[in-house]
């Protein structure tokens, strides 16, 4: 409850900054910290230099409120969290496949492996990243986070299947994907820029549409490898 009137209820979010010399994290105080809080935001120079903002890394960044928050997650999307997990896994993969990329070259990946960097590359350019000055992206309703959300894993994940069930007379390779499906990945690149203002119904039947193009270019590909 909070003092004053009118009478009103409110919280309180605490947050304290630690600068660990030199970036190690393992010194005394920064060790400490880390293991009282629940929510810990790791901020990155490199991604400042490169102007990605929040520069916050994605892979060492965690918060413990996330079991907590299991049953509102359930109540507002029951595939929002599979698909958060699987946008996980994915940058997790890009930062495994990059100290190969580096030794031996991206063509010495397998198709798969090349699929997982072109979206995960979507996912830290056109999700993760945000302009705070611009009317679409200095916020964005939970709602547009899941269904942008549900276009990416949705893509990976038949982009994918494309790859696996394809007859084997007729071999499928990431290019031949790509090529077919060139609009729909530019207009993956291209859905924050939906202005929030616009409305939850305009946005969602929008993002509804494209989810549905999306699928229908996966049918004619797959049609087509038969």
């Amino acid at each position: 409850m909070c003092l004053g009137s009118p009478e009103r209820q409110g919280s309180v979010t605490i947050v304290g900054a630690v600068s660990p010399p030199g970036g190690d994290f393992s010194e005394p105080v920064t060790s400490t910290t880390l293991d009282k809080v629940q929510v810990f935001w790791r901020l990155e120079k490199k991604l400042a230099q490169r102007k990605h903002f929040p520069s916050v890394n994605w892979l060492y960044s965690y918060s413990r409120y996330e079991q907590a928050l299991e049953p509102y997650y359930e109540k507002v999307d029951p595939e929002f969290q599979a698909m958060r997990d699987k946008a996980k896994v994915v940058l997790q993969l890009e930062e495994d496949l990059t100290e190969i990329v580096q030794l031996v070259g991206k063509d010495s990946l397998n198709e798969s492996d090349k699929i997982t960097l072109e979206i995960a590359k979507l996912l830290r350019d056109d999700f993760l990243q945000q302009n705070g000055y611009s009317s679409y992206d200095k916020f964005c309703p939970f709602y547009k986070t899941i269904w942008m959300l549900r276009c990416f894993v949705t893509y990976y994940d038949h982009a994918q299947q494309a790859l696996a069930q394809a007859p084997p007379d007729h071999k499928i390779t990431w290019a031949h994907i790509k090529q077919h499906s060139n609009d729909v990945l530019s207009r993956l690149s291209q859905m924050k820029f939906r202005e929030p203002s616009l409305g939850e119904q305009a946005n969602v039947k929008f993002y509804q549409d494209f989810l549905e193009e999306i699928l229908n270019s996966f049918r004619t590909l797959n049609e087509n490898a038969i």
